[in-house]
């Protein structure tokens, strides 16, 4: 028996079919296998058997299960956990005091029951949609090594997270997304990634990237765990309208998101548009010239560049020979943005969101390619930068334009389960994560058989 998602397994518990403890351990011994190679950075089993074994003994007591019910779930080292050291991926913190408290999103992950496997491998300090690490090594792509097409990137900034997802290490992962970090991995490695309006959930006692645009969320393995995890981390409750695909209408913006999409994602894209369309979901092409203006808006760098270089310039001036180069050249381009070219920035960005809010305003959400591509090869990627900044401005372009209008966004599988993975996203703007969720989940009921 194999539960395919956190709430299946947790209703094997509560039918006495499984322990924790035994799920537990078929998620250690899954750590430790190939397609889970470098996605934690260290590891907790024994105090996640210690859990497991509590959630036994409570769900024994009580008869329910907890939300998380004692089952695995990563923690991107990028939150603090309390005792240990926070390193976001890299070698410069390494050197700092344990976290004294856990931050808020694992705090909340603990009292809903989460047993905590290990703390998983990243790009540096975020700051890449592609996953690479040159100091820790980077992450299986977990999906398609299982389609024998191994040597692929994993996606980032949550590489670990998702691979410790697609592996079966974890049946979850705390992540952040600030320009595409959560979505842009679940859709290389065929998993859900919610990214919530990002004042939902507390950001406090994570490394920061840009403040402006993170936000704290989960990859999971369905669309009903997505709702589940959000609910934990932003400690609300979602309102599910269960509304049938026949009473939806969704956008589809021609401008910018389909430009120079491969033809593997260009067909699953369409094919789930198709499926969509006959299960009577209303499906209308729109041209949105305001996509066309993001490039402007952030020509003078945008604001993860100027925020980060905020928060790293006295460790820069003493370290920078242990970052990533790659890293180093991003964080510096914010040393150039002026105070002016920054309020300029936000200024505008106010002035985008209202238009693309009145332009959504007429739909349920709006559906694109997560990324324009299925995942690449990793070798190439690593051994030129020419193809690495091209690559991750490739993978970030359509999610983070999600991230600019402080909108919510959530990828989920597209693509038949015998290719490269595919995602879908589905977004809007902010504070209609409800409406977001609720379609997805008539979206993946609709598209499991033409995944099949």
């Amino acid at each position: 028996m194999s539960a395919a998602d956190l709430i299946g397994a947790r209703a094997d518990l509560e039918a006495g079919r499984v322990s924790a403890a035994e799920l537990m351990e078929r998620s250690i011994d899954a750590a430790g296998r190939p397609l889970c190679a470098r996605a934690f950075l260290s590891t907790s089993f024994g105090r996640a058997r210690a859990m497991a074994q509590s959630a036994d003994r409570l769900r024994e007591r009580s008869g329910r299960a907890a939300p998380l019910a004692g089952l695995a779930l990563s923690v991107k080292d990028l939150f603090d956990v309390a005792g240990e050291i926070t390193t976001a991926g890299s070698t410069v913190l390494s050197a700092e005091l344990p976290a004294v408290d856990d931050c808020p999103a694992v705090a909340r992950l603990r009292e809903a029951g989460a047993a905590l496997i290990g703390r998983t491998n990243m790009s540096e300090f975020a700051f890449s949609g592609v996953g690479i690490n040159p100091h820790h090594g980077t992450p299986a792509n977990a999906a398609a090594i299982r389609l024998g097409h191994g040597g692929r990137i994993p996606g980032g900034s949550t590489s670990g997270g998702a691979t410790s997802v697609a592996s079966d290490a974890a049946w979850a992962a705390l992540g952040s997304d600030t320009g595409g970090s959560i979505r842009i991995p679940a859709a290389l490695q065929g998993l859900v990634g919610f990214k919530n309006t990002a004042r939902l959930t507390p950001t406090e006692g994570a490394v920061p990237l840009a403040p402006t645009l993170d936000t704290v969320s989960a990859i999971t393995r369905s669309v009903r765990d997505a709702v589940l995890l959000h609910e934990v981390l932003a400690a609300r409750t979602v309102e599910l309208q269960r509304r049938p695909l026949t009473a939806n209408r969704f956008a589809v913006p021609t401008t910018l998101m389909l430009d120079t999409v491969e033809p593997a994602v260009a067909a699953a894209f369409e094919g789930a548009l198709q499926a969509l369309s006959r299960a009577g979901a209303e499906i209308v092409s729109v041209a949105w010239p305001e996509l066309g203006e993001v490039a402007s808006i952030n020509a003078t760098g945008g604001f993860a560049p100027a925020e980060s270089w905020a928060w790293h310039r006295a460790r820069l001036a003493l370290h920078e020979s242990r970052y990533d180069p790659r890293v180093a050249l991003r964080i510096r381009r914010g040393a150039a943005m002026s105070a002016a070219d920054y309020l300029d920035l936000a200024r505008a960005r106010r002035d985008w969101i209202g238009r693309m809010e009145r332009a959504l305003a007429g739909f349920d959400a709006a559906l694109s390619p997560t990324v324009p591509c299925v995942a690449p090869a990793l070798e190439p990627l690593i051994a030129d930068d020419t193809a690495f900044f091209a690559a991750n401005g490739l993978l970030l372009r359509n999610p983070s334009v999600v991230n600019l209008l402080d909108g919510c966004a959530l990828s989920l599988p597209c693509g038949a389960t015998d290719a490269l993975p595919v995602g879908l996203m589905v977004w809007s703007a902010a504070m209609h994560d409800d409406a977001v969720l609720d379609a997805g989940l008539a979206i993946e009921s609709a598209l499991a058989g033409l995944r099949g």
